[in-house]
């Protein structure tokens, strides 16, 4: 008694230690122990004792910031490139992300590359390897001991396997976590840790109370059944004992109460506080970004009207490193070339210099006539020429944008109003307007010539995007398209989406004029307040079947001005590498950014074709929208330095001749969202396609014949329904992991997962399967996604 008597004054932690230690006089055995403290966090509290017990050298990571930590620390070996190979590199893994910097003292301000594990693959190649891939993204890292590679693989499946629990009761389109400051959530995880700490010595006392109350009860049934006067001293000693017990364990009940709803109550009136001002905040900011956005509109239209402005270089020259950049700190960083020296262009006089005849420019694409291109195939089918006019329905994009600066555009629930009736897999097969450059390519001997033609093909593909500020359709998981102009045009494409958070689309081309083209293409986007970044990942490869060259390169940076206040218009900026990987031809493209200020021609692209031993052939010039010239470099000499001290390079070339001319619009474009000839049959109907094909897709079909208010209805379900499949199949993930068995997670249907010797990134290519499947009509694999 003395001990229950103390804890009246104690501690409800002391009450909880004591109660459950106290003997059950109904059964004469002893309780259980109390409820255990809960587990430590996965990932973090074992690696974190791991690293404690290894020194520091080389891959020991740091032990966590304290108990319950789920940050791994420690030094790994990463694959950079060919010429650098194994590089070190410090990693952090914490939150279901790893994080790599060059050194420690990164971390404060650079962060180089970052995998969520939650969609990632873990893969152990050897003793020392791990391989962690994620969509288009694939990590090769290395560890200085066997057991050190052990424990990072334990430390990245409990980090994943926890990443994936986490996601279980997230919608797709989620997005709603507001920042905060390191010191808000430190100071909001140590209350929340308080009151989840007094709700458990709530649950404990409250079962305690049923325990001591249910004894009391049979104590006292007993006492009323007492037959024998010598038994009754024992019985009503034993239920005073119960009612005391009862007693001090109501009050420590009350206590406990008492104390949480005062913690509460103080922390409630704080947090009410803190939202009301960071409300206030919000609208004062809304306030001024809209107003920065009208003032920035005046200033662009004064801007455009003043005359006089300050004259650009003719001279084109590369992104210097110090250059102002649209990417912002969550840019991953690479190891980058150096930079390509400046250059300027003299067309000389100069006849085409002796030697073996080259390709006959003048029968390239100058006038537009589409079908000049191939004289072994020919049109057999009529194809739609329009589409339903786009109806005049107004939308507010600020009052939805507003809420999602910062955030992943693919999580950004949007209605159809601001869609165009294509999926992204049917404007990923529109790159394949101008595929006649490739055919032209096929029939040129000279590798450098062939350069051209590659370049050409690479810009053109942009150039349906000058009007198209419409955002489309984002694919469902398994959704394909297929594009079957073998007959008409000589060649056969698919597309499949293999995965969807991050969304990557796979896809492939065969041609029989003598070409293959694939690629795995992963789009990340982020949204600024005022401008939109499309930032496209993953390599395209073309393959030519006669010579065996093979040419990779990467897309631009798309990015959607005037989001708050103006008309919307499309940009395209950055480089493109193109290296043919047999003959090790290069061409570098740069496209220039559009300023109000330059007098250069806008959506510039200028370029130099070199070989193997970096010389020189062609100088490619023209912009994305419009056409592609090349001209044949005759002469090349160094001018003097200029003042920034660059040394530029002059070329002395022939008259340029035109490799590509962009196709005019059809008529009555601007009412059929600017669709090209090409895109206006995209999404017409066709037979014995395969079920789960974007012409298929309802909400698609309802948008594109006018009825929005029913195809957002119809999105909505769809969505519903593959968040119903994830959380699916991410429950099974779940449950094969506790039961220790291996989970695959989704697998493409017509795709599968390989290392591209070229570039060692795990990509997605053909497996076959699928034209044979639609010669069948053999459907039977497909999901069921509509």
């Amino acid at each position: 008694m003395g001990k229950a008597a103390a804890l009246c004054s104690g501690s409800t932690r002391g009450l909880v230690s004591i109660l459950s230690a106290v003997p059950c006089l109904a059964c004469k055995n002893p309780p259980g122990p109390g409820r255990p403290a809960g587990p430590a966090m996965s990932g973090g509290s074992e690696p974190g004792q791991a690293g404690r017990g290894g020194g520091a050298g080389l891959g020991v990571p740091a032990a966590p910031a304290g108990p319950g930590s789920d940050t791994y620390k420690g030094w790994l070996f990463k694959w950079t490139n060919y010429l650098k190979g194994y590089q070190r590199r410090w990693f952090v893994l914490s939150n279901g992300l790893l994080s790599y910097y060059r050194t420690q003292a990164e971390m404060a301000h650079t962060c180089r590359g970052t995998i969520n594990l939650s969609t990632a693959h873990i893969d152990t190649e050897d003793s020392c390897n791990i391989v962690l891939s994620s969509g288009g993204r694939t990590y090769h890292l290395k560890a200085s001991s066997e057991v050190e590679r052990q424990r990072w693989v334990t430390a990245l499946e409990l980090a994943k396997a926890k990443a994936i629990r986490m996601r279980n009761n997230q919608s797709d389109d989620s997005g709603d976590e507001e920042p905060a400051s390191q010191s808000d959530k430190s100071e909001l995880h140590s209350t929340l840790k308080s009151l989840a700490s007094k709700l458990e010595d709530l649950s404990t006392c409250n079962d305690l109370i049923a325990k001591h109350g249910a004894a009391l009860q049979r104590s006292l049934s007993e006492l009323e059944n007492l037959k024998l006067p010598a038994e009754s001293g024992e019985k009503i000693k034993a239920v005073n004992e119960r009612a005391t017990l009862f007693r001090i364990t109501s009050n420590a009940m009350i206590n406990a109460c008492r104390d949480f709803l005062e913690l509460a109550e103080s922390h409630s009136r704080k947090w009410q506080r803190a939202l009301q001002y960071e409300r206030e905040q919000r609208i004062r900011l809304e306030e001024t970004i809209e107003q920065l956005a009208k003032q920035h509109n005046s200033l662009e239209r004064a801007c455009r009207g003043a005359p006089g402005l300050s004259s650009s270089s003719t001279a084109v020259s590369s992104t210097s490193k110090g250059e102002a950049s649209d990417e912002d700190e969550e840019t991953e960083y690479f190891d980058a070339m150096e930079d390509a020296p400046a250059f300027i262009t003299v067309t000389c006089p100069h006849t085409e210099p002796p030697g073996p005849p080259s390709l006959d420019w003048t029968s390239t694409n100058q006038t537009g006539d589409k079908e000049s291109t191939c004289k072994d195939v020919l049109p057999k089918k009529r194809r739609r020429t329009r589409i339903p006019d786009k109806p005049n329905y107004s939308l507010n994009l600020w009052s939805i944008m507003k809420n999602c600066i910062g955030k992943e555009l693919s999580k950004i629930p949007m209605p159809v109003n601001f869609n165009e009736p294509l999926s992204m897999l049917q404007r990923l097969t529109e790159d394949l307007e101008y595929h006649e450059l490739l055919d032209k390519a096929v029939k040129c001997e000279s590798s450098t010539e062939q350069m051209c033609f590659v370049a050409a093909f690479s810009v053109s593909s942009y150039s349906t995007t000058v009007h198209r500020t419409a955002k489309p359709f984002n694919p469902l998981l398994g959704e394909t398209y297929e594009l079957d102009r073998l007959d008409e045009l000589g060649f056969r494409s698919l597309c499949e989406q293999v995965s969807h958070h991050p969304p990557a689309a796979a896809h492939h081309v065969y041609s029989k004029q003598g070409w293959t083209l694939w690629q795995e293409i992963t789009i990340a986007s982020k949204f600024r307040g005022k401008y939109l970044s499309i930032m496209p990942l993953g390599a395209i490869h073309l393959e030519f079947h006669s010579s065996g060259n093979h040419y990779v390169w990467r897309k631009v940076t798309s990015t959607v001005h005037n989001i708050i206040v103006g008309k919307l218009w499309i940009d395209q900026s950055g480089d493109i590498e193109i290296v043919n990987h047999k003959s090790k031809d290069k061409c570098q493209l740069k496209f220039t950014p559009y300023s109000y200020f330059s007098r250069d021609v806008p959506r510039k692209v200028t370029g130099v074709v070199t070989d193997a031993d970096g010389k020189a052939h062609y100088v490619m010039s023209g912009t994305w929208d419009e056409n592609m010239e090349c001209s044949k470099i005759v002469q090349s000499s160094h001018s003097s330095t200029s003042s920034e001290g660059k040394q530029k390079t002059v070329y002395q070339t022939l008259a340029p001749k035109v490799l590509w001319k962009k196709y005019p619009l059809p008529e009555n474009a601007e009412n059929m969202y600017f669709f090209s000839d090409l895109a206006l049959t995209l999404n017409e109907p066709e037979e014995r396609v395969a079920p789960t094909d974007s012409r298929l897709r309802p909400d698609q079909r309802l948008m594109e014949n006018g009825k929005w208010d029913e195809a957002n209805v119809e999105k909505q379900r769809l969505e519903e329904k593959q968040r119903a499949v994830r959380r699916r199949r991410e429950a099974e993930a779940v449950e094969a992991l506790e039961e220790g068995k291996d989970y695959e997670g989704y697998i493409p249907l017509w795709f599968e997962r390989k290392v591209d010797p070229l570039t060692g990134e795990l990509i997605c290519v053909y497996k076959g399967g699928y034209w044979e499947a639609k010669e069948k009509q053999d459907w039977d694999l497909c999901p069921d996604i509509f």
